[in-house]
């Protein structure tokens, strides 16, 4: 039950969701199409009601007992599957002469799911550490959950929650499923989490140096073919100790 594990939950529930509403509007689907509800814009919308009802579904049908994972899992699959219906936007295409868009079709269109990815990661780095309390009710003992901290902004369903620490990814551990970081290639210039400060975990990295064979001095001959003559570029690879 760490951040990892409500990442993975989010950004799984959001694919179901994603994969299901472009299906259906490029027509790969027979059970579903556009979006004909709302506005009549013309163009076809992608219908992220349906997805994300299908996603609902497929990733909360095991999340039915009582307990606190249960309940984490599901609040994270649902802020997923909000982080698409969040960032449906208005696409619209000009159609007339020399592009004088006389005429217009619009549609509402799911973003990259790069977008996603990159929003989910943000709301994991700020993930709100929750604890369990156990209620006694009519069908007995039930696990919900409650922010750790009064003082912290209580999550919205639109965050990420966790109740338990992770793991010291760091060294391989086969009960968690950590591979470690040693051999891990790192950037020796950067100061994030792909650094070698950080990614080596303070035990340092060995450099090596490696030949590469690259297209170079390319020349686009008319009409129509380009010509490339190979080059051998000598690079400096670090990995983790």
């Amino acid at each position: 039950a760490t951040r990892e594990s409500a990442f993975v939950h989010a950004i799984a529930s959001a694919g179901v969701a994603f994969a299901v509403t472009r299906s259906c509007a490029e027509g790969s689907a027979t059970i579903c199409g556009c979006d004909t509800g709302g506005w009549k814009w013309g163009g076809c919308s992608e219908d992220v009601e349906f997805g994300t009802m299908v996603s609902r579904e497929f990733a909360d049908a095991r999340e039915n007992r009582p307990d606190a994972r249960s309940a984490m899992n599901r609040h994270n699959n649902e802020a997923g599957r909000t982080s698409i219906i969040d960032h449906m936007h208005l696409k619209c295409k000009c159609h007339g002469l020399s592009g004088s868009c006389e005429v217009k079709t619009c549609w509402w269109s799911q973003p990259d799911f790069r977008v996603i990815g990159d929003y989910l990661k943000d709301k994991y780095d700020s993930a709100s550490e929750m604890v369990v309390e156990k209620h006694r009710e009519s069908r007995g003992w039930v696990e919900t959950l409650r922010p750790k901290y009064n003082f912290f902004k209580a999550p919205t369903e639109r965050d990420l929650v966790y109740y338990e620490n992770s793991p010291n990814f760091c060294e391989p551990n086969p009960e968690t499923g950590s591979f470690g970081t040693r051999d891990r290639i790192c950037n020796v210039t950067s100061h994030g989490i792909d650094g070698c400060d950080l990614l080596c975990c303070g035990r340092g990295h060995n450099t090596r140096t490696e030949k590469r064979k690259e297209k170079c001095h390319c020349i686009f001959h008319w009409c129509c073919y380009v010509s490339c003559q190979e080059c051998v570029r000598i690079y400096d690879v670090h990995t983790c100790k």
